[in-house]
């Protein structure tokens, strides 16, 4: 019989501290979801109510064929000046690798309770690496339905010292083929704001820092009542995310008053061997608000469980993150202000996921 979860502070305990996680929460045999993950209804994803939209993705290899790379960039630049988020194939990673990727992901959730606890937060024999569930927890009324396991990147010779043994090669590798396709979309998109003046430099800045996350989202009973991840766009640079077959990743097309359209969501639906792009807040402060940085959001299942891998690309937390000086001169207005990188993530971190709400910190107030 499963154990009792009507106490929330022994569901917390359970979950959180104790390092069993929500697959913790499933493998004890519950039969409804606990009172603590039920979500307000506004925040409910229902299906019915999003689109389901298969955007061709973009094919990258044809970025090395004259005839066809303006048009590539073109499409790219589009997508981050609109929805915020693409799908790209042909990106130069490997299939195999995102599927060992994956077969990696599940391996490491599968273990024991004690053995993911071993990286929670405080007993991490490594800074590097963290093991948790929901967002921020000790913040959230309703806790999102994941568990995941972060690395953060420094050098190769610490990431194969710390990172867990049943990821660290693939996760590495991933890491290292994904970079160099970032930075081509990179390239892609400061030359069309005009920031082509120490490029090289620029680029290495805005991904000073990268981290590599294994999201596992257990099957739900109750999934109408849940969500894996709440509304929320994220604070770095790009971000490129492996999703496996199941999908459950919903995006928030804002409203165009002066097309007549109003916001909505759209389920992006996993193509195989395609890698989900999306922008970031601080692409979108450093464009003065021309790239837009995607709301989204994650569906749980009844039918199976799910992984996803994203790897965030950011800056450092030293770097001054800020619109381009040549933007505001063309906009007449800096919407955004001059921050450190490191109280961006400070806020960001600070509370629940809200939507776009983390952007408000780097508004301009004094226009």
């Amino acid at each position: 019989m499963a154990p009792s979860f009507d106490d929330e502070n022994s569901l917390f305990d359970f979950v959180v501290k104790n390092g069993n996680g929500v697959k913790g929460l499933v493998d004890s045999g519950i039969a409804k979801v606990p009172e603590r993950y039920v979500q307000p209804p506004q925040e409910r994803i229902d299906k019915l109510d999003a689109f389901s939209q298969v955007l061709s993705p973009i094919d990258l290899s044809k970025l090395d064929q004259p005839d066809e790379h303006n048009q590539v960039a073109e499409a790219v630049v589009r997508a981050a000046e609109t929805l915020g988020f693409f799908q790209v194939v042909n990106h130069g990673v490997p299939i195999e690798l995102l599927e060992a990727l994956k077969d990696a992901s599940h391996k490491f959730f599968a273990q024991p309770p004690e053995k993911k606890a071993v990286y929670l937060k405080g007993v991490s024999p490594s800074p590097l690496v963290k093991y948790g569930t929901s967002f921020v927890p000790e913040k959230e009324k309703a806790l999102e339905w994941k568990d995941y396991v972060s690395m953060v990147y420094t050098n190769d010779a610490e990431a194969l010292e710390n990172w867990p043994n049943h990821c660290k090669d693939v996760a590495l590798e991933y890491l290292k083929a994904s970079t160099m396709m970032v930075k081509k979309l990179l390239e892609i998109l400061l030359n069309n704001i005009g920031a082509t003046q120490d490029q090289d430099s620029r680029i290495e800045a805005l991904i000073g820092q990268k981290m590599v996350n294994m999201n596992f989202y257990p099957a739900c009973p109750n999934p109408e009542l849940t969500v894996g991840v709440g509304r929320h766009s994220d604070m770095g640079t790009l971000t490129v995310l492996l999703q496996d077959g199941i999908g459950g990743l919903y995006v928030k097309a804002e409203e165009n008053i002066d097309a007549g359209k109003m916001a909505e969501w759209i389920e992006i639906p996993p193509i195989p061997g395609a890698l989900v792009i999306n922008v970031g807040d601080t692409l979108q402060i450093l464009s003065n608000g021309r790239y837009k940085s995607a709301e989204h959001r994650v569906r749980t299942t009844s039918m199976q469980s799910r992984v996803s891998i994203p790897l965030f690309t950011t800056p450092k937390p030293t770097e001054k993150i800020g619109p381009l000086p040549q933007l505001v001169e063309i906009d007449q207005i800096a919407h955004y202000r001059e921050i450190a990188f490191g109280d961006y993530m400070n806020n960001f971190f600070g509370k629940a996921h809200d939507g776009k709400s983390s952007l408000n910190f780097a508004q301009n107030t004094s226009v």
